[in-house]
């Protein structure tokens, strides 16, 4: 027996001496604690080992522990953990994502705890003997920065095997779909789901209900949350939360909304929305040019459901039009059909299509990208053409597009850039600035070398890159020597035009997931190669000196970090710290030093950066006109801020730009986000634009005076933000943005708490906020053009296209544009209109679908010609697809104009493509719209686009160069030309209608309506001596259900003499 205080020496003298053996194996069977005895409840076994020294001798024992596993293939080892194989030997080669060895790695055997078995060397080869190939060792290779791989042996009869292991980056996750707005009724199910990937993958997933967390145990999720039996109380916002190793990553936020198992799922009564009407069809009643005919908003709603719980609904509903009726509007002399909605209702949600396109050009002098390769992530997506235009196709469930740009001649930076678009379906235009390599250096491999960062006249550099001797080494590990090809490029914010090249949207994420922006001090983009520029080359030990005498604002000296950017996610990741040394460095005097360390391996792109908290937002909105009406908003513009620091004392005078931002408008306008301050209004400032289709739109005036009901913003938050338009102090200066102090508003300021500006934690508020809030405003010079739709559709929103057979667009996912050349001989610019209707379908024929209004522009070459782009309604199929509709369209120029001359083509195709419209009356042309895509020879422009703006835009481009495939902004009259009418010069007391529009067009709503056509000058035919077209014997523009279309067959002499040759196989409709 032995008791408790001999236990240890016995121990240890039973495990170093035969005497020690002899003496515990009879005590071990009484152990004796305190006044106690007791018997073990298990025997410790002990097993007889003979050593070659001691060969046969029974005496020399040793203790060791029953070892429960079992080996398939040779044998436990010492510690119990894993089976040896004396006879096996494992290589393994580790690299990095670039292919470059993975030096220095560590290699630990996974068991009970992590057993360390080796590291790799400067090649990243490692060898492991005594490992079994029996397919259950696991393997955990770990490096600093980079994601734990785990690997396992695999089973072989081989005993020399061989691995290859290649590391990624370690980084936070990326939530790469969000949960789905839905909305439910009381007592039904819904599931929500989040993912996300990363290295290392997320292995954690929480989900947040109106910002509370959800008890795991619960509620039983992972990345899906699904909850039955929902309860009012459930309705309002859920995240989910993803988690791993590298950090964490949040979701979109998504609204569920829950309603009553009776209660109406949308709103029945519409919204008010207006439309404007010609400028013939002024309303005595309302006392305007404008007509109220409803709005059904898009949001979702609780429809149909199926049976399964699913990430997305099947069928997605949305709130729509359900009942509509036909309303007549009295105009000057004739009856315009307008369709209003009565009644909304829960439908399926029109199906969109999401596209963005652009321009990739140099920031410097234009140059087109041409054939550059375009990246989603590590897929190659598309490319640039000749005039390095691109169109990318958004798939329906990608919340952030992040886009790499690669130039294949290696001239340009590659460039990653995050593009907002339009959710709701349609294209939105991007103009992609790229920054050229600057012109590489050569450098000695053996030597120190410095490359400046930053040169702008009369300034030092930014900052400096040291580069120690024999630094540069190969991606296979060897150390490169010789000379080394080095091409650095810095992007200095103290030149405010490089701000659009802006890579990325200078954003991180933070340890919680949260997002957060950066302020920049510099990027720069490293390109080092061998002698020959053939074989790209790593670099190690490089020290980046940042002048702090540079950085003006002393808070973010101790903040400073070095960045490199996340090409994939097109986030920011940090590289490391600044520490802040003493030095002369090429200077006499002493100066003080941001110093940090790098290496450059598979990340080329780094960033001078400071995470800012002190955040806003602010509110913009787009219109038509200066009007600024609410139902004039323009969905689709490109709103970009530049943050300015302002230089102390002189905030007149931006010492430099410290972010570049662009965000889309949608219905209820954009919220931007900017820095502000809240002690400080000139803390901060900024410049704010806005683009459409790759054309900037105008910003409200300054000068002479401000006029806050314009501009948007009440006085006195006006004086402080300081508002001023780019040509406040110049007019030769573009009227095209304007800046402001970016003052956070007051709390205790009831003033300042309506808008522009809003606070960070505020998003919400300036999102929905209302259109009477305060907002800066931008609006689009429309030109001399108007459409008119019998079925309202906003080209901005297609969620607004209605199913009818009236609808001027048949298709929400495709739109075909039209348009005819027509060139006027006179000395007067004329409007030109399209009267467009039902032809051949039995529901709409003799129906208007629309009409279309332009006016044409002066040949600056000839004085008597000027030429018109008109947009006519294609023929096709209708909303139901079952039936061809060949649109009657009537053409007719105001004034008194002849027709002249059809083009001989078009008027061949309309012969051999019967019925043919009648055409007595040689003051217009009337014809039954072609089937088919006509060019130029035509005299017809057709485009098809799955947005109506872009398709319309490039049929203009073609139409005013009078080809098919190019683009011009100038009007060339003599070619591509379908009609030409000649018209003799108006009468001096008589208005054309956009004068007459000019003339109302800075007034309001309320103003529009206090004169009438007559009163404000504008005379109607009877007035001005014109026959009306039922004086005239024209035939009618409406023809009411029952009559006969205004086409006839051609007699068959006529359409023997004017086709001699035609269609093979063509029949006539009628």
């Amino acid at each position: 027996m032995v008791t408790m205080k001999g236990w240890i020496l016995l121990l240890l003298l039973g495990a170093t001496s035969v005497l020690g053996q002899r003496i515990l194996k009879p005590a071990l069977s009484r152990v004796q604690i305190g006044q106690r005895t007791f018997s073990p409840l298990v025997m410790v076994s002990l097993e007889s080992t003979r050593s070659s020294a001691r060969r046969g001798d029974p005496t020399f024992t040793y203790v060791r522990r029953t070892c429960n596993i079992t080996c398939p293939m040779g044998h436990v080892n010492a510690d119990c953990d894993t089976c040896m194989c004396e006879d096996a030997t494992l290589h393994g080669k580790v690299s990095l994502e670039d292919g470059s060895p993975a030096a220095d790695a560590r290699v630990y055997l996974q068991a009970k705890k992590l057993k360390l078995l080796t590291m790799a060397d400067n090649r990243g080869m490692f060898r492991i003997p005594g490992i079994c190939p029996d397919g259950k060792n696991t393997l955990k290779i770990k490096k600093a920065k980079y994601a734990t791989a785990t690997v396992t042996v695999p089973e072989s009869n081989r005993r020399n095997l061989a691995i290859q292991v290649q590391l990624h980056r370690s980084g936070k996750p990326y939530v790469f779909r969000s949960p789905e707005d839905k909305a439910r009724r009381v007592g039904q199910s819904v599931s929500l789901c989040c993912d996300a990937r990363g290295s290392p993958a997320p292995d954690r997933y929480l989900w947040y209900h109106n910002g509370s967390l959800l008890d795991p145990s619960l509620y039983k999720y992972k990345n899906n949350l699904i909850l039955k039996n929902l309860k009012r109380e459930q309705s309002g916002e859920y995240f989910c939360k993803a988690s791993s190793a590298g950090g964490s990553a949040k979701s979109q936020v998504a609204k569920l909304a829950v309603i009553g198992t009776k209660e109406a799922a949308c709103d029945s009564q519409p919204q008010s929305h207006l439309i404007r009407l010609p400028h013939d069809c002024f309303q005595k009643a309302t006392n305007s040019f404008y007509y109220d005919v409803g709005k059904c908003p898009a949001k979702t709603c609780a429809g149909k459901l199926d049976k399964g719980l699913r990430c997305k609904d099947n069928v997605s509903y949305c709130c729509g039009v359900s009942k509509m009726e036909t309303r007549d509007i009295s105009c000057d002399g004739y009856t315009l059909p307008t369709k209003v909605i009565v009644e909304c209702g829960c439908k399926v949600c029109t199906e969109t299509k999401i596209m963005v396109r652009g321009r990739a050009t140099a920031a410097d002098n234009g140059e087109p990208l041409r054939f550059g390769h375009i990246y989603m992530g590590n897929k190659r997506v598309s490319m640039t053409g000749y005039k390095g235009t691109f169109s990318i196709h958004v798939p329906a469930d990608m919340e952030r597009l992040v886009l790499t740009f690669v130039d294949r001649l290696q001239k340009f930076v590659n460039t990653t850039k995050v593009l907002p678009f339009k959710e709701n379906g349609g294209a939105v235009f991007h103009e992609i600035k790229l920054l050229r390599k600057k012109a590489p250096v050569t450098l000695e491999s053996t030597e120190t070398n410095v490359i400046s960062l930053g040169e702008m006249e009369e300034d030092d550099p930014i900052a400096e890159l040291e580069i120690p001797p024999n630094a540069f080494y190969r991606k296979n590990g060897e150390v490169y020597s010789g000379k080394v090809k080095a091409s650095v490029t810095f992007l200095d914010p103290r030149n405010i035009s490089t701000a659009p090249v802006t890579q990325s949207d200078l954003n991180f994420v933070d340890e919680e997931g949260d997002v957060f922006p950066l302020r920049t001090y510099g990027m720069f983009s490293v390109d080092f190669t061998d002698e020959q520029g053939t074989e790209s080359l790593n670099a190690e030990k490089v020290k980046v000196h940042l002048d702090a005498a540079q950085v003006k604002m002393p808070e973010h000296v101790q903040e400073m970090k070095l960045w490199s950017l996340n090409p994939e996610t097109g986030l920011w990741e940090e590289e490391g710290d600044f520490n802040i040394e003493k030095s002369t460095r090429r200077k006499r005097e002493e100066r003080t030093f941001l110093v940090g360390n790098m290496e450059i391996k598979e990340r080329r792109l780094f960033n001078l950066d400071v995470p800012e908290s002190r955040r806003c937002y602010v509110k913009v909105r787009a219109y038509r006109s200066e009007r600024f009406l609410q139902s004039e908003q323009i969905q689709g513009v490109v709103i970009s801020i530049i943050n300015m620091e302002p230089e102390p004392g002189f905030s007149s005078n931006p010492r430099a730009w410290g972010r570049f931002d662009s965000v889309v408008t949608g219905p209820n306008g954009a919220c931007v986000p900017a820095f502000c301050d809240e002690q400080n209004p000139e803390a901060y400032g900024a410049y704010i634009l806005a683009s459409m289709g790759g054309e900037e739109l105008e910003a409200v005036p300054s000068a002479p005076k401000l006029n806050p009901a314009a501009i948007g913003v009440p006085q006195p938050y006006l004086n402080k933000l300081n508002y001023r338009r780019t040509d406040h102090e110049d007019s030769n200066i573009k009227k095209t943005a304007f800046s402001i102090n970016m003052a956070k508003p007051s709390p205790n300021s009831p003033e300042e708490n309506n808008g522009p500006i809003y606070a960070y934690e505020n998003l919400s508020e300036c999102e929905e906020a209302p259109h009477s809030a305060a907002h800066f405003r931008f609006y689009r010079i429309e030109g001399d053009r108007y459409d008119y739709n019998t079925v309202p559709f906003s080209e901005d929103d297609l969620m607004s296209w209605t199913d009818d057979y009236l609808a001027w667009w048949p298709k929400p996912m495709e739109f075909r544009a039209c348009y005819i050349k027509v060139k006027i001989n006179g000395p007067q610019e004329v409007n030109v209109r399209s009267r467009n209707m039902g032809g051949t379908h039995p529901r709409t024929i003799g129906k208007l679908y629309g009409i279309r209004d332009v006016r044409s522009i002066r040949d600056p070459q000839q004085r008597d010609v000027s030429t018109a782009c008109l947009e006519f309604k294609c023929s096709g199929m209708l909303f139901d697809q079952d039936r061809v509709d060949r649109t009657l369209v009537k053409v007719v120029p105001q004034g008194n104009c002849r027709r002249v001359s059809v083009n001989s083509m078009l008027h061949e195709y309309l012969v051999n493509h019967l019925p043919m419209a009648t055409n007595n009356d040689t003051s217009e042309y009337t014809m039954l719209a072609p089937l088919d895509p006509l060019g130029h020879n035509y005299g017809i422009y057709t485009v098809t686009d799955q947005d109506p703006r872009i398709a319309k835009e490039i049929a203009l481009g073609r139409c005013f160069d009078g080809t098919s495939d190019g683009t011009s902004r100038t009007m060339k009259s003599d070619v591509g030309v379908g009609l030409t009418f000649t018209c003799s010069e108006r009468s001096a007391t008589e208005q054309s209608i956009f004068q007459s529009q000019r003339n109302l067009g800075q007034q309001s709503l309320r103003d529009l309506g206090q004169q009438s056509p007559r009163d404000s000058g504008q005379q109607s035919p009877r007035d001005s001596g014109q026959q009306s077209p039922r004086d005239s014997g024209q035939q009618t523009i409406l023809v009411l259900p029952g009559q006969r279309p205004a086409y006839r067959r051609p007699p068959a002499s006529r359409r023997n003499n004017q086709a001699k040759i035609p269609m093979i196989g063509q029949r006539p409709t009628y």
